[in-house]
């Protein structure tokens, strides 16, 4: 039977996945992971090791099409990058790209990447679901990879962890522990300079790898493929230890000079300065109290929370929600999810733990009854039989239509 081309509709149809109701079991074996349990994957391999897996969704297909794909990429609002490799030169351009302003498809080793095709499509959304078993809070994006004949972006590797999942086509995958990082020098990619590869494998349709951070790899498509890379968060140290003492100090929480929320913060004083000879010394007795101060700077666990619950959950600066058009008044609002129930926008992010829940980078306590709340955050759906049992919740039903129109959730389930 001859292969469908990629942009052939049929593609489109089969990629629809539905979004579970609940995230995947940490106890029941997965063919996702190799039949291990993902409680197993986590002890064995998170963070630790590589590991292949055949078919770990079999009859996979491509969320999007290649058409549809390209036709993403030229939106002004999604990340793209185009990467080709002719006469041994590498080369980066930003996108969006119309069609036109991409290579022929007759023309071998070119990628086009697509980034957080989640954002935008629900079916690369469905497809991101079935990683839940890695927390939200670490979660974070689906980026599809679109390679002609000898397609990649050279042997490199990241400081995250990464599932690549082949879903069209075929790529071989060189990959290695090495220790030796070192990038080649006047390349706009971060390419190894000395790559020496100790495992290789070719993935088909539904194949995926699993790589921990710093495993060198390479993958360069065996004619026309798509791969979607599922990565995580993993941010520095140093940008923890900034993003946090900026969200002390907009929250007014510093401790030092006895500052409070809705108190004037304490000015710098020096009555005892005297004259200066030498206007431009940094003044000892200036760096001895500012010492002094930032010594008094204090936290506890609820603020480390409260900052991890608003960063981490802070939409990207590229994301806009979309309101509805014409929103339903709150009482329409009831009646529709009463039959429909309600679903997270795929935008949305929503984290909490036994205090608060954090909304788009909003911080809100929970309030006595907040079950419906956790589950909600951690289904990502609400049922119309559920959706009933609260709306007697005046309160609920409020909070519920400000999302909707806010455009953060939507009425209905995924398909």
């Amino acid at each position: 039977m001859p292969k469908r081309p990629l942009d052939h509709p049929a593609h489109a149809a089969s990629a629809r996945i539905s979004s579970p109701l609940a995230p995947p079991s940490p106890d029941v074996p997965t063919p996702l992971l190799g039949n291990l349990t993902p409680a197993q994957f986590m002890r064995r391999y998170w963070q630790k090791k590589p590991l292949l897996i055949r078919q770990a969704i079999p009859n996979v297909a491509a969320p999007l099409s290649r058409d549809e794909l390209f036709e993403l990429a030229d939106q002004d609002d999604v990340e793209a990058r185009l990467i080709t490799h002719f006469r041994n030169k590498w080369q980066l351009e930003h996108g969006p790209f119309a069609a036109d302003e991409l290579p022929a498809l007759k023309q071998r080793a070119w990628t086009l990447l697509v980034q957080g095709v989640d954002l935008h499509d629900d079916r690369a959304r469905a497809l991101l679901e079935r990683f839940r078993f890695v927390p939200d809070a670490r979660l974070d994006d689906l980026m599809i990879s679109y390679a002609t004949d000898g397609g990649g972006v050279g042997p490199h590797f990241d400081s995250y962890d990464v599932f690549l999942l082949q879903v069209h086509g075929k790529r071989r995958w060189r990959i290695s522990a090495q220790r030796d990082l070192s990038l080649r020098p006047g390349v706009p990619l971060k390419v190894l300079q000395n790559f020496e590869p100790e495992d290789e494998w070719v993935l088909e349709p539904g194949d995926m790898l699993y790589l921990p951070p710093h495993i060198a790899h390479d993958g360069v498509a065996e004619g026309e493929c798509m791969t979607c890379s599922i990565g995580f968060r993993a941010p520095s140290s140093n940008e923890l230890t900034a993003q946090f003492l900026y969200h002390l100090a907009e929250r007014g929480e510093n401790a030092a000079g006895g500052e409070h929320e809705g108190h004037a913060p304490q000015l710098y004083r020096d009555p005892q300065q005297p004259a200066v000879a030498h206007p431009a010394e940094l003044p000892a007795a200036l760096i001895e109290r500012v010492g002094a101060l930032l010594a008094q700077v204090k936290w506890n666990e609820q603020d480390i929370a409260s900052f991890l619950g608003t960063y981490l959950s802070e939409p990207k600066p590229s994301v806009v929600f979309d309101p509805p058009e014409q929103p339903l008044n709150e009482a329409r609002f009831i009646q529709r999810a009463s039959k429909l129930g309600l679903r997270l926008d795929r935008k949305t992010i929503l984290l909490y733990n036994s205090r608060f829940f954090f909304l788009n980078g909003e911080e809100n306590r929970l309030t006595s009854r907040k079950k419906w709340l956790i589950e909600f955050a951690d289904s990502r759906c609400m049922s119309a039989k559920r959706f009933v049992t609260l709306s007697d919740e005046s309160s609920v039903t409020a909070l519920l239509h400000e999302w909707y129109c806010a455009g953060w959730i939507q009425v209905g389930e995924l398909a």
